[in-house]
């Protein structure tokens, strides 16, 4: 990543846009703590993540794109251990699982073993596992990949409902989801920031021809010149 500057509030939804390799991963990762930065830092709440670690990990729930599940944990189970890694103790996790069951409608699987859940019920777990401690930031890595329409549509309307509570970023190829989740896009091609735009209603058609626009352009800056 290149001089890459971003801001988000709580209440906001920011969508990473770009095609395989842009960066949107690599930046996640960053945003998270998986991986550390070369220069820069990822502030929360003006706190410097770098120089406060654990205010990170309290801070911020991450949804990597492949998605560590344990799979022979049933996901009430599951839900509780991650709770007790952040720090919960027993009954304020009991509790926290209860609330992403319910907010991410998982109890009709609350007791069935996560490899025997389907590729939509996998996500939804996964999102659960990085809301359990209650974070402030909520970091998404292409949330709906992988899944039938009618799982998207589920999952569009899910990361829509975090806002209430959380500032989320999430990653994606998909100019619907963007247009349905997102309050505001960021555009990323070869590693650096192209641009950043809001979202409006019914705009997939005219984010679809910027997003062409914009990597056409970088792809091929004599064309675009002439």
């Amino acid at each position: 990543m290149d001089e890459l500057s971003l801001d988000l509030h709580k209440g906001e939804v920011l969508g990473l846009l770009g095609i395989n390799g842009a960066g949107k991963s690599t930046t996640l990762r960053m945003i998270a703590g998986v991986l550390a930065p070369d220069q820069g830092q990822v502030l929360l709440d003006g706190a410097s993540l770098h120089e406060q670690p654990e205010r990170g990990r309290r801070g911020i729930g991450y949804l990597p794109e492949r998605v560590p599940l344990h799979a022979e944990l049933a996901v009430a189970e599951f839900l509780h251990f991650c709770a007790r890694l952040h720090g919960l103790d027993r009954r304020a996790a009991d509790a926290a699982v209860a609330r992403e069951i319910e907010r991410c409608d998982l109890g009709e699987v609350r007791r069935q073993l996560i490899g025997q859940l389907s590729k939509g019920f996998q996500q939804r777990v996964g999102i659960a596992q990085a809301l359990v401690h209650s974070p402030a930031l909520v970091v998404l890595d292409e949330p709906a990949s992988g899944l039938d329409p009618v799982q998207s549509l589920r999952m569009r309307e899910l990361i829509a409902s975090l806002r209430a509570a959380h500032g989320v970023i999430l990653s994606t190829h998909l100019l619907a989801e963007a247009e349905v989740c997102c309050d505001r896009i960021a555009i990323l091609h070869r590693g650096k920031l192209r641009h950043v735009a809001t979202v409006q209603p019914g705009e997939t058609a005219r984010l679809e021809q910027l997003f062409l626009r914009i990597a056409a352009d970088l792809d091929n800056p004599a064309e675009a010149a002439a």
